[in-house]
């Protein structure tokens, strides 16, 4: 049987890096298989297969990211109740996230395939990469299934304190997308199809990995038959946790999209330089994503177990971790962004004139970002703290703000700035965000300050 961990006992600095660290590497697997995957289109089929895979980022991040907020919001009382030792409870959890993935995915999936084309012509999606944005983007939402499933179960992991399990499957799924990437568009000619296809599989793969491992391997997580039982109770409070989230999630990405389809009307080159740029920063800013990720188990076992100034420490402590990181990468996108551009362009059949504006737009793209990085850490840390601690109404707003501030830039400043008012949407975003999270994380700490006053709460191990 394998270990779980506890976060609520020894020095939170140590457990938050300890735990975060597994997390980072998965992250820059993923981002780093996504990034390949894009290169080998940009390579190997063209740069309008390039702007064409680009331009469905910001739908295919309202869908996959509706179903990242719900197994992360699914996965907040399963740390709760495996902080205050209750099992049972737990499995019964589990049993329900398992029950309401199945009908998410169902629903989403007919959704979204039926609805792919409109919401492309919606996007004012350039006729030459039309073709190649639908081709890709269908197959990515009829392999939700896969997706939905791998991000509960490595959810369930590491709400049991477990990182490093879903670390090692995603690096087998990451090395296996890379090959089949290569087979399929190398070697098959599929295309960004082909693209596509590669990375569902490698989803699936991950799921299913994930799936024998914890069967195998935790005795904490076999079901007796009355946990599977559906109980409405259950549903519910994992809906209250699971749905807000997704909608956070969702709600920002609406703003993306009427960021894309604003940058669609600037042209392919426009297109394809955010495109590598979105790829880079993706990778840059996984690290920050991952320590935000840590935070809501390590708040969430952390309330289950009633330790609330443990969980202000834990706060301050990765804010210093995340501020550090965030200086750090954003010398680095700021440095090599334009170098690592090209490799995301067909140097063999793109004229040089072309290489070089798409080069200088990331480029450009990215400086602009990279300064407001440690607006983005914090964003990260409060977020995911907030709903880790049970919270997951109130960042909802953070996700209003940001979908605010998005379309305010998108629909009022790209047609008559241009391309620099693009590059400035997302620092935008930031800040509206950073200032309702900091609001609502000072209310929620001065609640639970009194809390522990009334309470007087177990002495605190660090």
């Amino acid at each position: 049987m394998s270990k779980t961990k506890e976060l609520t006992v020894g020095k939170p600095y140590k457990l938050i890096l300890a735990f975060a660290i597994p997390m980072v590497i998965g992250n820059l697997f993923q981002q780093l298989y996504n990034m390949v995957d894009t290169i080998i289109v940009g390579k190997y089929v063209g740069v309008n297969a390039l702007a064409g895979v680009g331009s469905t980022g910001a739908i295919s991040f309202l869908v996959v990211g509706f179903a990242l907020g719900v197994c992360t919001g699914f996965s907040i009382p399963v740390a709760h109740e495996f902080g205050a030792g209750n099992y049972k409870k737990m499995r019964k959890y589990i049993a329900h996230s398992i029950y309401l993935c199945t009908a998410t995915t169902i629903i989403l999936t007919l959704i979204t395939v039926i609805g792919a084309a409109p919401v492309l012509k919606i996007m004012n999606t350039p006729e030459e990469i039309f073709s190649d944005a639908y081709n890709y983007i269908i197959v990515i939402f009829a392999g939700l299934g896969a997706t939905i499933f791998y991000n509960m179960l490595s959810g369930i992991l590491r709400a049991i304190g477990d990182s490093k399990s879903p670390l090692i499957f995603l690096v087998i799924s990451s090395f296996l997308n890379i090959a089949l990437d290569l087979i399929f568009i190398i070697t098959f000619d599929m295309g960004v199809f082909g693209a596509g296809l590669a990375t569902v599989i490698s989803q699936l793969v991950s799921a299913l990995l994930c799936l024998v491992y914890m069967i195998k391997n935790y005795d904490i997580l076999k079901f007796e038959r009355d946990e599977l039982k559906f109980d409405s109770r259950y549903a519910a409070g994992l809906s209250s946790n699971g749905y807000p989230m997704a909608l956070q999630f969702s709600i920002t990405a609406v703003g993306s999209i009427i960021l894309q389809s604003a940058v669609n009307t600037l042209g392919t080159q426009s297109v394809a330089a955010i495109t590598a740029a979105s790829k880079i920063q993706t990778v840059a800013i996984g690290p920050m994503e991952s320590l935000g990720i840590t935070m809501a188990t390590y708040c969430g076992q952390n309330k289950g177990a009633g330790k609330y100034e443990r969980i202000r420490q834990g706060i301050n402590q990765s804010l210093v971790i995340e501020m550090i990181y965030c200086v750090a990468v954003c010398i680095a996108v700021s440095v090599f962004g334009g170098i690592i551009t090209t490799l995301f362009i067909d140097t063999q059949n793109t004229s040089a004139a072309e290489i070089s504006r798409i080069t200088e737009l990331s480029a450009h793209y990215l400086k602009i970002n990279g300064v407001f990085y440690p607006l983005l850490g914090l964003l990260f840390i409060l977020r995911n703290s907030i709903q880790g601690m049970g919270y997951s109404m109130l960042p909802m707003l953070a996700g209003v703000a940001e979908l605010i501030a998005r379309s305010f830039v998108a629909i009022g400043f790209v047609a008559t700035v241009g391309y620099d008012a693009a590059c400035f949407s997302s620092p935008a975003a930031w800040i509206f965000a950073d200032i309702i999270l900091i609001i609502t994380y000072a209310a929620k700490m001065r609640k639970m300050k009194k809390t522990m006053i009334i309470s007087k709460p177990i002495q605190i191990i660090s």
